[in-house]
């Protein structure tokens, strides 16, 4: 299988979903998992396999995308519409393309697994991101 294939402008946060505002470290396209850099509080794009562990711990996916410095807001947790076709039911990880969503099958020796969210329908993604914080 491979990275899923997000249409930026379908990206949509479900109803109740928790956000908040950020400034962008990087450019991003809406859709993509972003972290939050520790050292100048920015947002940045999350990979599974960075050598950085903070690129590892997704902080949520950008509801928006823009340039370093731009406003964004992040989408921390709920429904979102992924702007992708998805499997109802299946859980979906940090890809280790930068910013990217994969299914499980495409985690390989090295990368660190982390849940980003279960489809609950063919467009709908509930996030709950889950860092395991061990490489597979």
């Amino acid at each position: 299988m491979a990275d899923l294939s997000i249409t930026a402008a379908s990206v949509l946060a479900g109803s109740g979903a928790t956000t908040e505002p950020g400034t962008l470290g990087a450019t991003i396209t809406s859709g993509q998992v972003i972290y939050k850099d520790t050292a100048d509080s920015l947002f940045k794009l999350a990979d599974n396999n960075s050598a950085t562990a903070a690129a590892r711990s997704p902080y949520g996916i950008a509801l928006n995308g823009g340039a370093t410095g731009q406003p964004c807001k992040v989408l921390r947790e709920g429904d979102i519409t992924i702007g992708s076709t998805l499997t109802a039911g299946v859980t979906y990880y940090l890809s280790d393309t930068p910013g990217g969503i994969c299914p499980v099958a495409d985690l390989a020796s090295g990368e660190y697994p982390t849940i980003i969210g279960i489809a609950i329908s063919t467009t709908v993604l509930r996030v709950n991101i889950q860092s395991s914080g061990v490489a597979l």
